[in-house]
C-alpha cells in the first residue's frame, strides 16, 4: 500500500470512527436548532474522568519503562518544552503578518497555539488505539509538559507590552484602532519608574496547578506507584480507568462538537487571514513536530513507533483550550475572549480530528521511510 492509499484508507476509515460520529452528532446540533444543552456538570466529569485516565495508564505503562528508555523520555519531554515554546513565538509573528489582530490578541492567541490541546490528544490516543498502531508510554507526560510553554509565551509577550508604557486599559497599543492616547498616558505616569513583575504569584500557581495539569500529574503519579505493586493492584481499576475510555470520550466530543459549532460564527472577528492561519498552522506546527521527532530519534539511533510522532505532532499542532484560557481570564483580561477559541476550538480543532490525525501518520510514514533510522 503507497502512501496515497495509506492516507486514503486511514481518512476514510477515521471519518467513521463512533468518536468522529459523535462529534459530528453534536456539531450539528447548532446548525439543526435541536433545543438540546449539554449540562456543565456532566462535562466538567467527563473532562475529570479523562484526564485522570489518561494519566493513569501513562503512569501504569511509565512503570514497566527501563532506566534507559526512562532517560530517553525525559529528554523527549524537555525537547516537547522547548518546540512549542518556539512554535507559540512563531505562532505571534505568524499572526502579525497574516492577520489585523490587537498585539495583545496576536500574543493571547499564540499562546493558545504554543500549548497543546487535551481534547485533541484523547481523540488522537482513539484513534490509535482502535486503528492498533502503537505510541510511547511516556506521551501522557508529554501532554501535561507541552501545555505549560503556551502560557509562558503569552505572559511574556504581554508583559513587553505593558512595560512600554502606551498600552491603555483596554489593551490597545497607539496605531491600533480604537487606541485611547488619555489612558495610555496615564498607565505610562503610573508605571514610570517601576518594575513590574512579569509573572505573579498567582498567575505561576494558575499555570503550574491549574485542574488540568494537576488531575493529569495527579493520575500518572497514582497509576506509576499503583503499577509499581503488581498488576493486580491496578486490574480492577483498569476496569474503569482503561476499558470504559472509549465510552466516555464518545460522550465528550458530543459536547464538544457542540461548542466547536458554536465558536465558529466569531471567526469573521478576525477576517480571513486569522481563518486561514487557523487551518494553516495545525499542519505547519505538526509538520515541524514530526520533523522534531524524527531528529530526536536518529540522535538517539533508535525507531520511534508511529504512533509516538502522531501523537508529537497533534501536541505541536492542536491549540489550548483549557490551560491558556484559565490564564487569560487572570493575567490577561484585556485580550479578546472569544477570538482565541473561534480559532483554537472552531477551527484548529475541528481540523485536526477529522482530517489531520491521517495526514500526520501519513507525513510520519514518509518520513521514516526516506531517513530510516537503523
Amino acid at each position: 500500500m503507497d502512501l496515497l492509499d495509506q492516507f486514503i484508507y486511514n481518512f476514510t476509515h477515521n471519518l467513521f470512527k463512533p468518536i468522529l460520529l459523535f462529534f459530528y452528532l453534536g456539531f450539528l446540533i447548532p446548525i439543526l436548532k435541536v433545543p438540546l444543552e449539554f449540562p456543565p456538570a456532566l462535562y466538567k466529569a467527563l473532562t475529570i474522568y479523562l484526564l485522570i485516565a489518561i494519566g493513569w495508564h501513562g503512569g501504569e505503562e511509565l512503570a514497566e519503562l527501563t532506566p534507559d528508555n526512562l532517560s530517553d523520555a525525559v529528554g523527549f519531554m524537555l525537547i516537547g518544552f522547548t518546540s512549542n515554546f518556539i512554535i507559540g513565538i512563531a505562532a505571534y509573528y505568524a499572526l502579525r503578518n497574516m492577520t489585523r489582530l490587537r498585539k495583545i490578541d496576536a500574543a493571547t492567541v499564540a499562546g493558545y497555539y504554543g500549548s497543546d490541546s487535551a481534547g485533541t490528544y484523547v481523540t488522537a490516543v482513539g484513534v490509535l488505539v482502535t486503528a492498533n498502531i502503537a505510541y510511547a508510554a511516556y506521551m501522557p507526560v508529554m501532554l501535561a509538559v507541552m501545555e505549560i510553554p503556551g502560557c509562558l509565551v503569552a505572559l511574556y509577550l504581554v508583559s513587553k507590552m505593558r512595560h512600554s508604557g502606551v498600552m491603555d486599559e483596554n489593551g490597545t497599543m497607539p496605531g491600533e484602532p480604537g487606541y485611547d492616547p488619555i489612558s495610555g498616558k496615564v498607565k505610562e505616569v503610573k508605571h514610570h519608574g517601576q518594575s513590574q513583575p512579569i509573572f505573579s504569584k498567582k498567575v505561576l500557581h494558575e499555570i503550574f496547578f491549574n485542574p488540568g495539569l494537576y488531575l493529569l500529574f495527579g493520575g500518572i503519579v497514582i497509576g506509576y506507584v499503583s503499577r509499581l505493586q503488581g498488576v493486580h493492584v491496578t486490574e480492577a481499576n483498569d476496569k474503569f480507568f482503561v476499558v470504559l475510555f472509549q465510552g466516555v470520550l464518545c460522550l465528550f466530543l458530543l459536547e464538544m462538537g457542540m461548542t466547536a459549532c458554536s465558536r465558529l460564527k466569531d471567526l469573521k472577528l478576525g477576517g480571513k487571514g486569522f481563518i486561514a492561519f487557523a487551518l494553516i498552522a495545525p499542519n505547519v506546527f505538526a509538520t515541524f513536530g514530526i520533523m522534531v521527532a524524527h531528529g530526536y530519534s536518529m540522535f538517539l539511533d533508535q525507531p520511534f513507533e508511529v504512533g509516538t510522532y502522531v501523537l508529537f505532532a497533534v501536541l505541536s499542532g492542536a491549540a489550548s483550550y483549557i490551560a491558556v484560557p484559565a490564564v487569560q481570564r487572570i493575567a490577561i483580561p484585556e485580550a479578546s475572549p472569544t477570538l482565541p477559541l473561534a480559532a483554537s476550538l472552531g477551527l484548529t480543532f475541528t481540523y485536526n480530528v477529522t482530517i489531520g490525525i491521517p495526514v500526520y501518520i501519513m507525513l510520519t510514514t514518509a518520513v521514516i521511510q526516506a531517513l530510516p533510522v537503523n
